[in-house]
């Protein structure tokens, strides 16, 4: 990190604090306020880019104490401690959101190089925003400041010559990382979406990555590197099946979202049966083969 270039932590903390529309803190402390224990809410994804709610379902993370105080149903907090994150729907004054969560070592741990899969340092890697606290964020800012470093660390030994830390070198790992990303999971973007991601906020990410470079991990070799993404891609894919078999439990509609979401990000749209809103764990299952060999997900 250059002489007088802000600290990555500092970086986070900065991008939380930004503010957002009125109507997005008020549904974030309604979600804050139908979970006791509730530590922060984070607000993501692609309503926040662009900067527009019209038709669109807000993303939210919710960080809890923990699953057994959050939840009134044990099983509930069981299920969120095995296949974490809950994920429920949410309406209020007009807009619906959904909102995951998680607790705070659960969001810690899976924001760092060892997690199991990518689905959260990934997101936190780009913006987000702290939009309800209770008390001080530093466990939220710590963990978000890890999910940067874990991209750079795990994509730097993936590219043929890593690059130095300047410029469009810099941008294309965050570009490379991203297209990893999105390749250990089972998405409905289309192939541009990563790159597309880092284009809006070009400052940004040559900022974060800069402050990401002074804090990387330990580096893997290529070969290590190359067995490590094998087995995200491999963990995402079944945790992704795993995790929509559990939200069939806890997601009211959650098909239908599902549908949806695939329908806007992919262009293809998705048409769901009767028989498979009645049997959702089936009726999604059966969806799969045919969305795959469309190309609507990958």
């Amino acid at each position: 990190m250059s002489e007088g270039a802000p600290a990555l932590r500092d970086l986070v903390a900065a991008e939380l604090a930004v503010p957002v529309p009125a109507a997005v803190t008020e549904m974030a402390a309604a979600i804050a306020a139908s979970h006791p224990g509730a530590l922060g809410v984070l607000f993501y994804g692609s309503c926040l880019r662009e900067q527009s709610f019209d038709g669109l379902m807000l993303d939210f993370y919710l960080i809890v104490e923990s699953y057994t105080k959050a939840f009134d149903r044990a099983w509930l907090a069981a299920a969120n401690r095995l296949l974490p994150p809950n994920v429920f729907p949410f309406e209020h004054a007009g807009l619906v959101a959904k909102y995951a969560v998680l607790s705070a070592e659960d969001f810690l741990r899976l924001n760092g190089p060892d997690a199991e899969t990518v689905s959260v340092w990934a997101r936190f890697a780009q913006p987000s925003r702290l939009v309800w606290s209770n008390g001080p964020a530093d466990r939220i800012i710590d963990a978000i400041a890890a999910a940067a470093p874990t991209l750079f660390a795990l994509t730097i030994p993936m590219q043929v010559a890593p690059p130095p830390p300047l410029g469009q070198s810099l941008l294309a790992v965050w570009r490379e990382g991203f297209a990893l990303t999105y390749s250990a999971e089972l998405r409905a973007e289309r192939a541009n979406r990563p790159g597309s991601i880092v284009d809006a906020d070009l400052a940004r990410y040559e900022a974060f990555g800069r402050a990401a470079l002074a804090e990387l991990p330990a580096l893997l070799s290529p070969a290590a590197a190359a067995r490590r993404w094998a087995s995200l891609r491999r963990n995402g894919k079944l945790l992704t099946l795993a995790r929509l078999a559990k939200a069939s439990t806890t997601y009211a509609g959650g098909l239908d979202y599902l549908a949806w979401k695939i329908g806007r990000h992919s262009g293809h749209p998705v048409t769901i049966r009767p028989w498979q809103r009645r049997w959702p764990i089936i009726g999604a299952l059966t969806l799969l083969p045919r969305l795959i060999a469309k190309g609507a997900i990958r």
